[in-house]
């Protein structure tokens, strides 16, 4: 079995964390998309090279809690976050989910080297 370097299985963690989100929310699985998003902003924020994805992190998580605190302490709410959760609220969970994958996946690349091939480090910080 190969082995994986802790890096590398952290930035799994992340990537399928905030690919999962928009899946459960679309899926009307919404309560259960708070695992992911959870554990996308505590890997985030405890990992020094993922640095740059912390604030998407953050505005996921700030946008899922919304309809969650609202579903909270309704005083009529419905059996499930999914059926309660207004279509906006929907659409504005998948955006912040998205535009965090983007930020994830657009963050590992550098530009070319010299010889014209891709250098790829995670997140590494650009010399100043």
């Amino acid at each position: 079995m190969p082995s994986t370097s802790p890096f590398r299985r952290v930035d799994r963690t992340v990537t399928i964390s905030i690919w999962a989100v928009p899946v459960l929310v679309v899926g009307q699985f919404a309560m259960l998309a708070i695992v992911p998003v959870v554990l996308a902003l505590t890997v985030s924020l405890r990992h020094a090279h993922l640095r740059r994805l912390r604030r998407w992190t953050i505005a996921l998580a700030t946008t899922y809690a919304a309809p969650l605190i609202l579903w909270a302490i309704g005083p009529d709410r419905a059996p499930s976050l999914s059926k309660d959760m207004h279509p906006v609220f929907a659409t504005l969970i998948v955006v912040a989910a998205l535009a965090a994958a983007a930020a994830l996946h657009l963050g590992r690349r550098r530009p070319s080297g010299p010889d014209g091939s891709a250098n790829e480090q995670p997140f590494s910080r650009a010399a100043p």
